[in-house]
């Protein structure tokens, strides 16, 4: 039986299945990734959005970036359970055309309530990437296995943030703001025709799921009563609104308090790096150190790290040269808590999943992003809200693992398990 837990799972997963293992995980990455080319390249092009659209309090186009994630966490409650009935691929499909013409709506925008209107459509459509592309590697894999392929398509889906505000820049050097929308048509229009021309369906018949409204009540509310999934999804949550918090306020530190436009994509370029770096690292030592010791010792030096930048932004002697060394560091320690912390909450989940997944990122993304939003609109031209944001919500966090764990923390005790209601 172990050794059944630990091959791939799926009738698609033998040696007819169409896409090779390089294209595979490029595909997963790919989907996943096209979050983050939604988010980023807008970070240098906010000024001008800004100016175009008529915004005048600086603050407000933060709204560009959050309401992405509100529509993103929204989003994220339905596609789970649409793909367990329907299938992987109809699902990613149907949502992929509605972001394609979300990105279009974005590109014509000519004021701020169009423009925030087609970005919650943007985030609530892409949301579909996210959680479905988890289940497919779900379908084809388990155990160590997909730990291991998710780890290589978290390291390919990393180098989009690197990349992606060096993107924006670029194409700011030559065409409008307007224009990054318009290759996001593009981007999603080619993914969309890779998934559409090799991915074949992973769903098999039998781990099929019927829409059942009591099923899937009843998923929820065996999350929610269960301290260590709940207290661990909400755990996640606080600790991506610092994370939140830091793109929404990162182009106006950069811009209006260190007064570094055209060095901001590089440094965050940098900073992102830490992250892939930390994402890299954890992929090799969490099987051996064990997915709580390792997330909640990070976190604790992630605390530390944090209150150490408050300390020097309260004092008036931050420079460009600490801001970003903290920053990468905490972003590096984020890196081995963030993705453990949603490890360990679906943990007790197997067939359904896809619910119980979808419950997962709608909760954690739509407390990071109120979190984040009131983050970033406490800019006051210096970075103390955000490093007082990164203190809160690392403290927050450790309260949330000390309740889920009962006050055990750094164990490695066995997988609980949750009743399941599906049969």
């Amino acid at each position: 039986m172990q050794h059944d837990r630990e091959m791939t799972v799926s009738e698609t997963s033998g040696k007819d299945f169409p896409l090779g293992f390089p294209e595979f995980i490029a595909l997963v990455a790919a989907l996943m990734a096209l979050n983050a080319l939604s988010i980023d390249p807008m970070l240098p092009a906010l000024p001008a959005i800004g100016k175009a659209l008529g915004i005048v309090e600086d603050n407000q186009r933060q709204w560009i970036v959050s309401t992405y994630f509100a529509g993103l966490g929204i989003g994220s409650l339905f596609y789970g359970s649409l793909s367990d009935n329907f299938g992987r691929k109809p699902v990613l499909l149907v949502s992929l055309t509605f972001y394609l013409l979300a990105s279009l709506f974005c590109a014509l925008a000519q004021d701020l309530t169009v423009m925030l209107v087609g970005r919650a459509a943007q985030g609530f459509f892409a949301a579909a990437t996210r959680v479905v592309a988890i289940s497919i590697v779900r379908d084809r894999f388990v155990g160590d296995r997909m730990a291991s392929i998710m780890s290589m398509v978290f390291i390919i889906f990393m180098i989009v943030p690197i990349l992606a505000p060096t993107f924006g820049q670029l194409i700011l050097y030559v065409a409008d703001w307007r224009w990054i929308f318009a290759a996001l048509l593009v981007i999603g229009a080619i993914i969309m025709a890779w998934t559409a021309l090799r991915l074949p369906e992973t769903l098999t018949p039998q781990n099929q799921v019927h829409i059942n409204l009591g099923d899937i009540t009843t998923t929820f509310w065996n999350i929610v009563t269960n301290r260590t999934a709940f207290g661990y999804m909400v755990a996640t949550g606080i600790a991506m609104g610092a994370m939140i918090g830091f793109i929404t306020s990162a182009q106006q530190i950069f811009f209006d308090t260190f007064h570094l436009p055209d060095e901001f994509p590089y440094a965050f370029a940098g900073i992102a790096g830490f992250m892939a770096l930390g994402s890299f690292c954890n992929s090799r030592l969490v099987e051996r150190i064990g997915a709580r010791r390792i997330s909640q010792g990070s976190l604790m030096l992630f605390i530390a790290l944090s209150a150490v930048h408050a300390a020097i932004a309260l004092s008036g002697i931050e420079n460009v040269w600490s801001f970003v060394v903290i920053q990468a560091l905490t972003m590096l320690c984020f890196a081995f808590t963030g993705s453990n912390f949603g490890a360990i909450s679906m943990e007790s989940f197997a067939r359904g999943a896809g619910a119980a997944s979808s419950f997962q990122a709608c909760l954690t993304t739509l407390i990071s992003a109120t979190i984040g939003t009131f983050i970033g609109a406490q800019f006051n031209g210096t970075t103390a809200p955000l490093a007082l944001g990164f203190l809160s919500c690392g403290l927050l966090s450790l309260l949330c693992v000390f309740w889920a764990e009962r006050g055990r923390l750094f164990t490695r005790p066995n997988t609980p398990k949750i009743p399941q209601p599906f049969r």
